[in-house]
């Protein structure tokens, strides 16, 4: 039974919400891994300086200590590239990657509909198209987000619960 799930993709792609919503169907806690970022690394996000793999390794072994401390879990992650999935896989059983995909357009335009994000500007959706790495050939399940919230969710819903 999958217990622990990444929900992954670009920023403003859905993984907040769509981690929310998945945690709260299974009964798991839910993490954003927004929250977890470094003052310094919010600080840079907010000047839309893009992040570099320095600046994500600590964030991503307290995400990947999250998942080993808990028994169950959600967490939203970009999760760009392959070595940051292998990093948050370390030492963690049960874990399931869910993969929002999107095109720059569409999460664009989703983009310029939040408010108080710290995150600034399409030059900075731009480098996490330019650092993303798809999954495409790694045990990721990925889901088109060009469809409606509910369609995304019931279809991560399904997939997770056929691999239990």
């Amino acid at each position: 039974m999958v217990k622990k799930i990444i929900v992954m993709g670009v920023s403003g792609c859905g993984k907040s919400s769509m981690g929310q919503r998945l945690a709260q169907h299974f009964g798991f806690p839910f993490f954003d891994g927004d929250d977890y970022h470094s003052p310094e690394n919010v600080e840079k996000m907010a000047r839309s300086i893009p992040l570099t793999d320095a600046d994500r390794y600590g964030w991503l072994q307290t995400l990947n200590g999250i998942l080993r401390r808990e028994t169950c879990a959600v967490v939203a992650c970009s999760a760009l590239k392959p070595e940051y999935r292998e990093l948050l896989r370390t030492g963690v059983e049960d874990l399931e990657i869910v993969y929002l995909k999107g095109d720059i357009d569409t999460i664009w335009q989703r983009h310029q509909k939040r408010n108080g994000h710290y995150f600034n500007g399409r030059s900075m959706l731009e480098s996490q198209f330019a650092t993303l790495v798809e999954p495409v050939d790694e045990d990721v399940i990925t889901v088109d987000i060009r469809q409606s919230m509910d369609a995304v969710f019931s279809q991560c819903v399904a997939q997770l619960t056929e691999l239990a």
